[in-house]
């Protein structure tokens, strides 16, 4: 599959996209506290506003980045735990070793570039 220090680069990789990805859920968090408290204030019309973007169309876009946040970390904490199962850079499909370049562009990837396109993902 890898050598040695690739696969320590693409761990780090992992390491990091689960940390800036964790950063981006608390921020998220920090927005949608925000969000909640000016609900609770007094916004006559929020909804004809035509100075901005309203409360909830500011919510529903906040609430969507974190939901792609927490997909994104499941999917790294799935890669880590392959790696700690060995699988980690196999592929699901054809039990191939998935390249190295694709890793590093997709270091959460289960499938080859092959298997990928035939999957449709």
């Amino acid at each position: 599959m890898t050598t040695a220090a690739s696969r320590t680069e693409l761990r780090a990789l992992l390491d990091e996209l689960h940390d800036a990805a964790t950063a981006r859920v608390a921020a998220i968090d920090e927005n949608l506290a925000e969000l909640r408290a000016d609900r609770r204030g007094d916004v006559a019309d929020d909804e004809h506003d035509p100075e901005g973007v309203t409360l909830s169309g500011e919510w529903s876009r906040a609430v969507a980045l974190e939901e792609a946040a927490r997909r994104e970390i499941a999917e790294i904490d799935e890669a880590v735990r392959r790696w700690e199962g060995g699988t980690y850079g196999v592929c699901v499909d054809c039990g191939r070793g998935i390249p190295i370049a694709r890793l590093r562009a997709r270091p959460f990837a289960t499938r080859c570039v092959t298997c990928a396109e035939k999957a449709g993902v």
